[in-house]
């Protein structure tokens, strides 16, 4: 008796039970319901950009609101926690941590966001000019860009820093230096292919300059891409421009960002002392809720109306 029908009964079967057991899990995720009744994707979905926009308020009006004096000393208890005085605690000094996270965030969204523009948007421009230009052009700008991305990130930077200086335009350019190689290959290697597409070439028959072609016709086609490794090109030099303040090498007193409160405070870290943890919290919730919106926004789609 031939045990090939067995066989594939089986495999059937196997295969409807995965199905069942995966729709069933698919189900179960799609009804957890915290307490109001909403799913906890549309409540992720209602709070994490609202993190982003708060942090990004705080920029903007951050140190007009802060409670305290964000460089007076407040109290003699250094490294004080949690009170209904000092919401955050104090720090070394007995400064209140929380009205110096709030002017902080000056420094930390402010540079970033502006260093994270300038390699963007140079990026964009020399990707797309490279895809509609082409030739030696393009593959002169590539291997150029190609030997500078081959240099690690934090030496670039220590580098730059060191040789002229930490001040806030020598930080901005820095990082907006070492992330263009990056943005700029994501962008040529997406244009290069719109390029290819027919109402390119139309338009290259009938006439239509560099320039147009590059903004009319090939930049509308990748703006979503682009948006997203805005988001990313964000959080990394959120990352750097914290781990060279970490070093002593980004703002400098008597201003700090994130990265400087964590290393002005360290000595706190064996007492669990909230002057340590909160100014990581915050870069930790602004970089993961970036990266959240970015995802809800340009990832997966499932469940979208």
């Amino acid at each position: 008796m031939s045990t090939a029908p067995i066989l594939d009964e089986r495999e059937r079967s196997d295969a409807v039970l995965q199905t069942v057991i995966g729709e069933r899990s698919d189900a179960v995720l799609q009804t957890v319901k915290p307490a109001g009744g909403l799913t906890l994707r549309v409540v992720v979905r209602g709070i994490v950009p609202c993190i982003v926009v708060f942090w990004l308020a705080m920029a903007l009006i951050g140190p007009w609101i802060t409670p305290y004096d964000p460089s007076a000393i407040q109290d003699a208890d250094l490294f004080e926690a949690m009170s209904w005085n000092f919401l955050l605690g104090t720090d070394y000094l007995g400064r209140d941590m929380l009205s110096r996270i709030l002017a902080g965030a000056r420094y930390t969204v402010g540079i970033a966001l502006i260093a994270t523009l300038l390699s963007v948007g140079t990026g964009l421009l020399l990707g797309l000019a490279a895809s509609a230009i082409g030739g030696l052009f393009d593959a002169a700008l590539s291997r150029f860009l190609d030997a500078l991305i081959s240099i690690p990130s934090k030496m670039f930077g220590l580098v730059v820093v060191a040789a002229f200086g930490s001040s806030i335009p020598v930080l901005i350019l820095t990082l907006g230096i070492i992330y263009l190689p990056g943005c700029y290959r994501i962008v040529r290697s997406i244009a290069v292919n719109v390029a290819a597409l027919d109402f390119v070439t139309v338009a290259r028959a009938r006439g239509e300059g560099t320039f147009y072609i590059m903004l009319r016709e090939i930049l509308p086609n990748m703006i979503g891409p682009v948006l997203a490794d805005f988001g990313l090109r964000f959080i990394y030099v959120v990352l750097l421009l914290s781990s060279l303040s970490f070093l002593g090498l980004g703002v400098q007193p008597p201003e700090a960002d994130w990265g400087s409160l964590v290393r002005e405070n360290i000595g706190g870290l064996p007492y669990g002392a909230p002057a340590v943890i909160m100014p990581a919290l915050a870069i930790a919730s602004l970089t993961i809720a970036v990266n959240l919106t970015i995802d809800a926004l340009f990832g997966r789609r499932e469940g979208v109306s």
